[in-house]
C-alpha cells in the first residue's frame, strides 16, 4: 500500500508522518516539496502528483487555517480549502483510492449548547467555515471512498497554538483576560493522527466492509471546556510540571467574546458528538486533559 500525505509540516501533518509510516510506503509533501507538487494552490500540480504517485490512500492535512485572514483572502482560502480537495477527490476516484480529509466544527453556526452530530445541518458564519464546507461537499461528491474528520481546537507540541500563547503571556503579563463563552474540546494533533492511522488500517480489512465506513465523522478529545478554563488548566499544569517556571500572571479574568472583536465571527458552541466515530471504529476517545498534560510534560 502507498499513502500520499499533503501538509506534512503542519501541526497535524507532522504527527501523521509518524503515525502513517508503519502502515505503508509514505510519500509526504508540503508546499515546498520539489520531487512532487504539494502546494494546494497549484491545482494542475496536484493532479500531476496524484497521477504520478498513484497512491492507495490520499491524506490531506493541508488547509488555509488563518480564520481572520480568510475574510479578506477569500479566493485563496477557497482554492486551498475547497477546490484543491475537490481535485484530490476526483483523482482519488479515478484510482479507486481513499481520500482522508480533515474539516472543522466551523461548518456549523455555533449556536446552542448541544454537541453537533454528523446529521446536523451546516450553517457556517465565516469564510473559513464556508470554504471548508464546500471542500467537504466536493470530496463527498467526487470520491465515494472518503473519510472526512471534523475536529476543533487543535494543538500540538509543534507550531503555534492557544496553550503555548497562554503560557507565554502568563510569563509576560500580570493580568490575563480570556474568553469564557466559547466551548469545545482541546484536541491534540497526536490523537488525530493516531485515530486516522487506526481508521486507515481498518480500511484494509476488505473492500465491502471498508466501503461501509465511508463518510463524515466527528473527531475530538473527550469532555468539554471553555477557553478560560482551558487557559487556567494550562497555567496550573505548567506550574505542576515545571515548578521553576516564572508565572507573572496573578489575575485571570473571564470575558465575553465581544471583548475581542475579530474580522471573522467565532462559533460559541464547538462541541462535537463523537459517538459515530467511536462505534464505527471501535475506539475510546480520552479526556482532553490527558493529551494536553502529556504535551506540557514533553515541552516544558
Amino acid at each position: 500500500m502507498k499513502i500520499l500525505l499533503f501538509g506534512k509540516n503542519g501541526q497535524l501533518g507532522w504527527e501523521l508522518q509518524r503515525s502513517l509510516a508503519p502502515l505503508a510506503e509514505l510519500v509526504a509533501l508540503d508546499r515546498h516539496s520539489t520531487d512532487y507538487c504539494g502546494d494546494l494552490s497549484q491545482l494542475q500540480g496536484l493532479t500531476d502528483t496524484v497521477r504520478a504517485v498513484r497512491p492507495d490512500v490520499i491524506v490531506n492535512a493541508a488547509a488555509f487555517t488563518a480564520v481572520d485572514k480568510a475574510e479578506s483572502e477569500v479566493a485563496l482560502a477557497r482554492t486551498l480549502n475547497a477546490l484543491a480537495p475537490g481535485v484530490l477527490a476526483q483523482e482519488a476516484a479515478k484510482l479507486g483510492a481513499w481520500l482522508v480529509h480533515f474539516s472543522t466544527d466551523y461548518v456549523f453556526d455555533g449556536s446552542g449548547e448541544r454537541a453537533w452530530t454528523e446529521n446536523d445541518t451546516p450553517a457556517p458564519i465565516n469564510v473559513y467555515g464556508q470554504t471548508k464546507l464546500e471542500g467537504e461537499r466536493l470530496v463527498a461528491q467526487h470520491c465515494p471512498r472518503h473519510l472526512i474528520f471534523r475536529t476543533s481546537w487543535v494543538y500540538a507540541a509543534r507550531g503555534n497554538n492557544f496553550a503555548k500563547t497562554m503560557l507565554r503571556l502568563a510569563q509576560e503579563r500580570e493580568r490575563l483576560t480570556v474568553v469564557d463563552d466559547q466551548f469545545g474540546a482541546p484536541t491534540g494533533a497526536e490523537l488525530l493522527a493516531d485515530v486516522s492511522a487506526h481508521a486507515i488500517r481498518q480500511l484494509q480489512q476488505g473492500p465491502q466492509q471498508a466501503d461501509q465506513l465511508a463518510g463524515i465523522y466527528h473527531l475530538v478529545a473527550g469532555g468539554e471546556t471553555s477557553w478560560f478554563e482551558y487557559a487556567k488548566h494550562v497555567i496550573a499544569q505548567a506550574q505542576l510540571v515545571q515548578p521553576a517556571i516564572k508565572i507573572k500572571a496573578n489575575e485571570l479574568l473571564a470575558v465575553a467574546s465581544s471583548a475581542f472583536p475579530t474580522p471573522a465571527k467565532r462559533p460559541g458552541n464547538s462541541r462535537l458528538d463523537t459517538r459515530k466515530l467511536q462505534a464505527s471504529f471501535g475506539l475510546r476517545l480520552p479526556p482532553w486533559q490527558q493529551g494536553l498534560d502529556r504535551i506540557l510534560q514533553e515541552t516544558l
